[in-house]
């Protein structure tokens, strides 16, 4: 069992630590017993009641997310060859100044008009210096890295293997003597935060809640440590799927200077190990990009599916029962159905294997979810899908009923 965190080594706190969070910024209250976190918004960091001893609670601050320092800064190197300072003048008179320019233009001796091109497009002479047109337009189309025909029912019977696989205990909790849901949603509503700040990518956010719950799966872990788990997780995540992951000191600092750099450092390294370094886990992100390809679908539908897979992500229970194949399907079905009322297609269900009747405990779950989420505790999900990026589908009012 984990110990409780100190609070030492305070100088791993990057530049600006120290400042207050913004007064708008919303404050992650303490977690007492089995309740719902308290929200605590304008209230200076300094009369929050953090305590990470207290085994009577677990809190999980959002901290000073607003006020950042830069990670880096760009660098120019000096030019090769620098022009000697003996060779530039600081200041000529005019007289010199028209001779110098007199003896430039007369160096560059007699241009010649530029022969005309009869006909622009008329490529026959295979000069170098004349680009094709059709290597321009092959450029500027985008590149799906997901659709490659030749071994897309590979990839999906890969995907399909190592769900399996990487597939978390679905009663985990149960054994777990300190912690319950309710502080695991606290948890995934704070890196949906986390990821928001940090305009992380979304497969990011499924990747971690993936690793959060395998390691909770093999690990008793104590409430005031929970969020160094979900710290560390989330890291691992960055480091995996994003090109330019925020470094260890920016976790810190998320965190409001809860854990130090060494402890994030070392709750790395013991998730890695128990997941046995397996971080390449299909997620319902993954398998809704497998859907669009068999099924293509408008860019709202598509929106209000990833809502519907990441809304899953806060309830451990029931969704943790289900396959991320299933939970996506379910989510495409019900976006599908919500917008143009199309319902799960024959070719879909020849593709993945699942039919309606298969898919109809995850729907019902799942549309059920929908409807409740503007009564959820946890709100941090509907708030990223009101903006104009995704189409503000979480302010679609779901069907009352689905076709089944």
């Amino acid at each position: 069992m984990l110990a409780a965190p100190d609070q030492e080594n305070q100088e791993n706190v990057p530049p600006g630590a120290k400042l207050a969070a913004p007064g708008g910024r919303t404050v992650l209250g303490p977690l007492r017993g089995n309740q719902h976190r308290l929200l605590q918004p304008q209230v200076p960091l300094s009369e929050v009641p953090w305590s990470t001893n207290d085994e009577n609670y677990v809190s999980f601050p959002v901290g000073k997310m607003g006020n950042k320092q830069p990670a880096f800064t760009i660098h120019v190197d000096e030019p090769d060859d620098p022009i000697p300072k003996k060779h530039v003048s600081k200041k000529n008179s005019p007289n010199e100044e028209i001779l110098g320019l007199k003896t430039a233009v007369a160096s560059l001796g007699t241009r010649k008009p530029l022969t005309p091109i009869d006909n622009p497009m008329d490529f026959s002479s295979g000069s170098p210096s004349i680009m094709d047109m059709s290597i321009v337009q092959d450029a500027e189309e985008k590149v799906n890295v997901n659709h490659v025909p030749d071994y897309i029912e590979d990839i999906y019977k890969y995907l399909r293997e190592m769900e399996v696989k990487c597939k978390p205990k679905v009663g985990y909790m149960k054994r777990q003597p300190d912690i319950t849901n309710n502080m695991r949603a606290i948890l995934v509503d704070w890196l949906v935060e986390v990821g928001e700040e940090y305009k992380l990518q979304n497969e990011t956010l499924h990747l971690a809640v993936n690793y959060i719950d395998r390691f909770l799966s093999s690990m008793s872990v104590l409430r005031g440590k929970l969020q160094l788990v979900g710290t560390a997780a989330m890291l691992l995540a960055s480091k995996f799927e994003e090109i330019y992951p925020p470094e260890v000191a920016e976790f810190v600092y998320i965190t409001d200077d809860t854990y130090t750099k060494k402890q994030v450092l070392r709750m790395e390294h013991l998730v890695l190990k128990v997941l046995s370094f397996d971080l390449a886990a299909p997620t319902i992100n993954q398998f809704l990009s497998q859907y669009f390809l068999h099924s293509p679908a408008s860019a709202q539908v598509q929106s209000l599916a990833m809502y519907l897979g990441e809304l899953s992500l806060i309830d451990a229970d029931p969704y943790l029962k289900y396959l991320p194949s299933v939970t996506a399907a379910a989510a495409f079905h019900i976006a599908n159905y919500t917008i143009s009322g199309r319902t799960w297609t024959d070719s879909l269900a020849k593709v993945t294997g699942y039919t309606i009747d298969s898919l109809k405990p995850c729907l019902m779950d799942l549309h059920k979810t929908y409807h409740r989420a503007t009564q959820h505790t946890q709100q941090s999900i509907r708030e990223k899908y009101k903006g104009l990026k995704y189409h503000a589908v979480s302010l679609i009012e779901p069907p009352e009923r689905l076709n089944l």
